[in-house]
């Protein structure tokens, strides 16, 4: 008994010296999606500030591929020493829906760091010389012919949204999958595809352009940079908002101390003026958890996903 008190007692003194003296090299985070898509913008944005709160450097490597779990399995699989995070939305809590086997268990592999911001909904967008008007004026053409809508691949939040979509409006909008959110706008802007649904920061200057019309918006309420835009919820009042979320995630044996300085410096860097600004400018509710309760609230994410999948009738691959 006596020697196991001490043996834990040393691990402890070993944790707090590690804890002290990290981080004391770059930390590398991995995007799963382009460069440029929402998921890279709240990266850097936020990595810049947290490389001034840490001392150190702080550099986004992105990873595509597969709805983001080519970055997360990496992460998953990667030395868990807090010097390789993963960056993702929303997107990845999907992955047990979308893939038998993506090569990890997202919840018992990987361990949530901290939130940089809740997004509450994402915009219904067509192109901007398209005859389509309204949310209204979508539903009645998908009626009558053939529409097709484009996502970053298959069962990522943005293909369940839009089947959500298909199912409370009572459509058949066609999905074509493309390989990120880049490609789709390019598709939709070549009018190859006639919707797409997006998160607020990938799209918002092209919005302002004039180059994309939004028709809707998926969340609880009103879009406040744009609030003309009518919510998709007031049309059908029995769909469930859908939204995004930037988190953080390391390796789940990544020590305790580790992910508390992490915790505690990205809610730091999220607070400085001009990285709240940002954030907030794109939709994106300041989060504030600390390791335990993002933990949670990630399993919560991921467990309610589900039901939602299974109504849009989306199969793994």
């Amino acid at each position: 008994m006596v020697k196991s008190k001490w043996l834990l007692l040393c691990l402890s003194f070993v944790g707090l010296v590690y804890a002290q003296s990290y981080p004391n090299k770059t930390i590398r985070v991995l995007v799963g999606f382009a460069a440029g898509s929402g998921p890279d913008i709240q990266a850097h944005t936020v990595a810049q500030q947290l490389s001034l709160q840490l001392g150190q450097g702080v550099y986004i490597e992105n990873k595509m591929g597969a709805n983001g779990t080519i970055a997360a399995k990496m992460v998953a699989q990667s030395n868990p020493d807090g010097y390789t995070l993963l960056f993702s939305s929303s997107s990845i809590s999907s992955t047990p829906y979308v893939y038998k086997n993506p090569g990890f268990d997202v919840l018992k592999d990987l361990k949530a760091v901290a939130s940089v911001g809740i997004l509450d909904g994402m915009l219904v967008l067509v192109n901007a010389k398209s005859s389509i008007n309204s949310l209204n004026e979508l539903i009645e053409k998908a009626k009558r012919e053939r529409v097709l809508y484009g996502s970053p691949g298959v069962g990522n939040i943005i293909h369940l949204a839009s089947e959500s979509i298909n199912l409370h409006a009572g459509i058949a909008m066609e999905h074509i999958p493309y390989k990120g959110t880049s490609e789709v706008m390019t598709g939709l802007l070549s009018d190859s595809i006639q919707v797409m649904v997006a998160t607020p920061p990938s799209v918002l200057n092209l919005v302002l352009e004039g180059k994309v019309r939004p028709i809707a918006f998926t969340g609880t309420k009103k879009f406040s940079a744009l609030p003309d835009v009518p919510l998709l919820k007031e049309a059908y009042p029995a769909f469930d908002p859908i939204g995004s979320w930037g988190i953080f995630f390391a390796p789940s044996k990544t020590p305790n101390d580790v992910m508390d300085k992490l915790n505690s410096s990205i809610r730091e860097s999220i607070k400085v003026s001009n990285v709240a600004s940002l954030l907030q400018r794109d939709g994106y509710f300041p989060d504030n958890r600390n390791v335990q309760d993002i933990n949670a609230f990630f399993k919560n994410e991921v467990l309610r996903m589900k039901e939602p999948f299974r109504l849009a009738k989306i199969e793994p691959l």
